[in-house]
């Protein structure tokens, strides 16, 4: 039987763990932030130079956009959303590098991060708001609104996830299809256009995640 294109590719086992490739790849960008971070970062951040300033030009943007997006203060939220921007944005560029799959091109990395803002919603909501107010703004103005409210958290976070691994796969798919029709030149302006398209969806996805924590937030003291 043919193997899914689907399936992880496992590469070894952690006792009862299978470990897949995209796995690895993602503590390999995992190890590969925190190196970064440290070393441009490492003592005094005013003397930050080289990469420590391209890395505060990127943050104080985040910074600035986040707060264009949610009208308030934006450094409780930044070390999320600037580490999920941060984070995919290397995710999606690693397939440039030869024999790396990137790992959002596979299900189970976009699933768990949009589990991850899935509960930073609810945390910031009910730290901004408080439980009981954050628990009744589900049933305002009336109690029969509570599935159609359940449903729409649920089909929001599924879109957050669907939206990045069918982006970031199909273009897999094409670069694929293009290198075994037609050689190994030809796909390098599709390789090109995979830079932006990763950026662009690194950057959707943090917005959209901003935009649900704003929301979650919506109406307490900024």
């Amino acid at each position: 039987m043919e193997r899914s294109p689907l399936a992880p590719d496992i590469l070894f086992q952690l006792g009862p763990l299978p470990v897949s490739r995209q796995v690895v790849t993602t503590w390999a960008i995992m190890i590969v932030l925190v190196a970064l971070s440290r070393l441009a970062f490492a003592g005094d951040r005013r003397r930050a130079q080289g990469l420590g300033t391209v890395l505060e030009i990127v943050v104080e943007a985040l910074a600035s956009q986040v707060k264009d997006i949610m009208r308030r203060n934006p450094w409780p939220y930044l070390p999320l959303i600037g580490t999920l921007f941060l984070f995919l944005t290397l995710a999606n560029l690693s397939a440039l590098l030869p024999g790396v799959a990137p790992p959002t091109a596979h299900i189970e990395t976009p699933a768990a991060l949009a589990i991850v803002v899935f509960f930073s919603i609810h945390h910031y909501g009910i730290r901004a708001r408080g439980l009981g107010p954050y628990i009744r703004h589900y049933i305002e103005p009336t109690p029969l609104l509570l599935p159609l409210n359940i449903v729409s958290e649920i089909t929001r976070i599924f879109s957050l996830m669907i939206r990045l691994f069918g982006n970031i796969m199909s273009h897999e798919f094409v670069i694929a299809i293009v290198a075994t029709l037609a050689g190994l030149l030809l796909p390098i302006p599709f390789m090109l256009l995979g830079i932006v398209i990763g950026i662009v969806q690194a950057y959707i996805f943090t917005v959209l995640a901003s935009v649900f924590i704003g929301a979650a937030v919506e109406g307490a003291e900024a």
